[in-house]
């Protein structure tokens, strides 16, 4: 489990150059990623979207660029520095102006019950210390018929397995490393996505937290995996 002042402080640490580490360590594939992620929600019909642990804004944004127009877009984060990059960005690019930013933790969000008719986070779920706590709450603030949506990593099919496993464990924090200068980070990184539950799993761990009609997409050789549940 992560240690949330730990993992705060990491990402506070690496906020400034967290986007095109993202960028070069995935090959740029990141960006397809979230363009399927984008392309679910817009099939969701949702007028009201959450996006937690939104970090430097990039889903957040992606869903403003690919969803209807007036969809209410709100991205929340705890680790403050990642918003101010977020909020960096908005000023930057006209389009993004309606889009709102939270400080807000994912364990005990903000919000109140039945607020959003669609729930998002990327790649932020691993982080969470209470995966089952964090599942909860955002069943709490969804709307009844409400969609969730997680992207994240999984497990790769194993003929994949000892390639990507090599390059997590000796090639990323290097490169991560010379690219933000805190390669201790991406060695967490890498340890967090060897821990953490395949497909399968996590979709149990989903129905749990009390969600149904569970499914979910493999991406890329499942080293990336496309969650979708209704409360």
């Amino acid at each position: 489990m992560s240690d949330p002042k730990a993992v705060n402080t990491m990402f506070a640490r690496i906020a400034g150059r967290y986007d095109i580490a993202n960028h070069l360590l995935s090959g740029g594939i990141d960006y397809w990623w979230r363009q399927r992620l984008v392309r679910a929600v817009y099939d969701s019909h949702a007028a009201s979207v959450l996006d937690i642990a939104t970090g430097s804004g990039d889903v957040v944004f992606a869903l403003a660029d690919g969803l209807a127009p007036g969809v209410t877009l709100l991205g929340m984060d705890f680790c403050q520095p990642m918003l101010d990059e977020a909020v960096k960005k908005r000023e930057e690019n006209h389009r993004w102006t309606h889009i709102e930013f939270r400080l807000g933790d994912g364990m005990a969000l903000p919000l109140p019950d039945a607020s959003f008719e669609a729930i998002t986070i990327s790649f932020g779920l691993r982080n969470m210390v209470n995966r089952a706590k964090a599942l909860q709450e955002m069943r709490r603030v969804l709307k009844p018929d409400g969609r969730l949506f997680i992207l994240e990593f999984s497990q790769p099919m194993v003929w994949f397995r000892p390639f990507y496993y090599t390059y997590l464990k000796y090639v990323l924090p290097i490169v991560a490393g010379i690219i933000t200068g805190d390669r201790s980070a991406y060695e967490y990184l890498g340890g967090s996505i060897e821990q953490y539950p395949d497909r399968s799993a996590m979709s149990e761990e989903i129905g749990h937290a009390g969600f149904n009609s569970v499914r979910a997409l493999s991406l890329s050789f499942g080293i990336v995996a496309l969650h979708e549940a209704r409360v």
